[in-house]
């Protein structure tokens, strides 16, 4: 699937030379001003934000720290362009969290490199984290906010991981989100539903208590809540790339 780019310009000429440069390789919506912005975000789940700076009302330095405060969409990496080529220009794009500053005039062809090399290393970080048995969910986070939240779902998932019951409405009444946004919000950080992420939950649980060789198979199924043994050795293939059996021979090799 394509990756969703927001952008935002008050420019109608710059917002449809932009929206060619990149409607081949994404998705986009756009928006004319920070406030119709926010409506986007939302509403939609978004992949990263490329904004003029130059713009009536909310602005585009206001508009990217507003999306770094924000728990629901801090973790959406934004792009800045400006005209304005000077020292604080660049200070103040850092210091309000921009990923990155793009002056212009640019070429397309180093725009569309960049935003590329952008969202692969952000894609990179997903894969990583949901092939890895060991890797820990805040391998994700972008920013200290990001960390905060992603440790307090971690810790309320493991707490309830034998809860074969456990839902998204319930992780979303815990973080204070309305389903809808938590929805956007664990999808866009990871690629995942949070249903997927509660399964990956349970089955990084399991690859720990392989390791102790202390239980069964069905033990560790139902300890991590599985109900079915046939579901917990599909999952596990599914995302190791190994059966649970075949991981506790690699660990008895290794040992």
């Amino acid at each position: 699937m394509k990756h969703k780019i927001l952008i935002v310009d008050d420019n109608e000429e710059i917002l449809e030379f932009l929206s060619q440069v990149l409607e081949d390789r994404y998705c986009l919506y756009t928006a004319k001003d920070g406030e119709e912005a926010r409506q986007v975000l939302d509403m939609q789940v978004v992949d990263l934000v490329v904004s003029d700076i130059m713009m009536p009302g909310i602005d585009g330095f206001e508009l990217c720290e507003l999306i770094k405060s924000n728990v629901d969409y801090c973790h959406i990496p934004v792009v800045l362009l400006t005209a304005k080529n000077t020292y604080d220009a660049h200070i103040a794009g850092l210091e309000v969290g921009a990923d990155l500053y793009i002056q212009k005039p640019f070429s397309p062809e180093l725009l569309q490199l960049q935003l590329a090399n952008l969202l692969g290393n952000r894609l990179k970080i997903k894969m990583h984290f949901a092939s890895s048995p060991f890797e820990d969910v805040r391998v994700m986070a972008h920013s200290k906010t990001d960390e905060a939240f992603l440790k307090k779902l971690d810790t309320f998932i493991r707490m309830n991981l034998d809860d074969t019951a456990l839902h998204i409405d319930q992780l979303a009444d815990h973080m204070n989100m309305s389903r809808p946004t938590f929805y956007r919000k664990i999808k866009s950080i990871s690629d995942l539903t949070p249903k997927e992420l509660i399964d990956l939950t349970r089955l990084k649980k399991a690859t720990k208590l392989i390791a102790q060789n202390a239980y069964t198979m069905s033990e560790i199924s139902k300890m991590v809540g599985y109900s079915s043994q046939s579901l917990f050795n599909k999952n596990f293939q599914r995302y190791f790339q190994v059966s649970p059996q075949g991981y506790m021979n690699s660990l008895d090799k290794e040992s």
